[in-house]
């Protein structure tokens, strides 16, 4: 079951978004230098479509995207959970950040606007560092579209921003 730790608003997770990013919990990566070192246990509340209506009914206002942070102990979860939100709730965008390398082929493409995929090496950077081995993708027409580079300050594209 998946379980989430906790959940905030943020705008530059997804770029032109605005962001309810939840976190999930059992995270089996354990990626060194790791900032959420409290999402590795099996801890916090059952995520279901339930409680996420629950979060975008009682939450701030505005939301245009939901990033599951996490998950990749369960990715057919993740990818069922997504689908049931992708029904529900036809207009939200939804991204799912994964901590692996490659994306799981228990995902399916359709269910998601947003892919992350990379662990965190800090000798490489987060997304912000052209050096990162993490990539953005934007899910188009069933292909991921790296759109990495838009984090970047040097980027024209990202410019403005």
């Amino acid at each position: 079951m998946l379980r989430y730790v906790d959940t905030d608003i943020v705008f530059q997770e997804i770029p032109d978004e605005v962001t309810l990013a939840v976190n999930l919990s059992g995270c089996p990566c354990r990626c060194p230098g790791c900032h959420s070192k409290h999402l590795w246990g099996d801890v916090g509340e059952p995520l279901t479509a339930d409680a996420v209506e629950c979060m975008l009914r009682h939450g701030p206002k505005g939301v245009t995207c939901l990033s599951l942070m996490g998950g990749d102990a369960m990715p057919s979860e993740v990818n069922s959970l997504a689908s049931a939100l992708r029904s529900r709730f036809p207009k939200l965008h939804l991204a799912w950040w994964s901590g692996r390398t490659l994306l799981s082929p228990a995902v399916s493409l359709s269910n998601f606007d947003y892919i992350k995929l990379g662990p965190y090496l800090s000798h490489l950077g987060p997304l912000k560092s052209p050096r990162t081995n993490q990539r953005l993708y934007r899910v188009d027409g069933g292909h991921l579209n790296d759109i990495t580079s838009r984090f970047w300050k040097n980027n024209p594209a990202t410019r403005n921003h």
